[in-house]
């Protein structure tokens, strides 16, 4: 059995990376936890290199809590202004303990105006979410992504989606290192 830790305790985050990891590895078997693990950076990161920047900090934060598991994932939603129009996004990185790192960016959707302007005066995106719409906690459910597709992709299958495309690396090993 394969040791899975996400850098977050958010239980959608640690089913995605578990989810993400048997969809590439049927035949391999995966256990995944998470330790609470710090981005660096705003919380609401607002450009794509902020965002990234956190997705590496809360990876590199999660390898000191659990050096000893098999794979450290990180997921880091962010958003840009585009145009006067708040995208968001995720990064999702993951490492081996044989420290090959893959890198995955999630699909990039549009906000509605009312929660871009909540977010242009300081909430982060689950807080927007949740004053808009009236939810509570939305970014441990569906999330943005969830709410505005009426469930049919969720936010952990948005982030399962990111997880496979960093998974890459891993599925490939003689392509991406070829002397591995």
């Amino acid at each position: 059995m394969k040791r899975i830790v996400v850098a977050s305790k958010n239980p959608v985050k640690i089913n995605a990376a578990l989810q993400a990891f048997e969809l590439m590895f049927p035949d391999e078997k995966f256990e995944s936890a998470g330790v609470a693990a710090a981005s660096g950076v705003s919380d609401q990161p607002l450009s794509d290199e902020e965002t990234y920047t956190g997705a590496l900090n809360r990876l590199e934060e999660a390898k000191t809590h659990e050096p000893s598991a098999d794979f450290w994932v990180s997921f880091e939603g962010g958003a840009e202004d585009k145009n006067g129009e708040i995208e968001a996004f995720a990064w999702v990185l993951i490492e081996s303990k044989d420290g090959i790192l893959g890198k995955g960016r999630s699909a990039t959707f549009f906000l509605p105006p009312a929660v871009a302007q909540l977010m242009r005066e300081g909430k982060e995106l689950g807080e927007a979410d949740d004053i808009v719409f009236g939810l509570t906690n939305s970014k441990q459910d569906n999330g943005t992504i969830g709410t505005l597709t009426g469930g049919l992709v969720t936010r952990t299958s948005y982030y399962v989606d990111a997880g496979v495309i960093a998974l890459i690396p891993f599925k490939n090993l003689s392509l991406y290192h070829p002397k591995s």
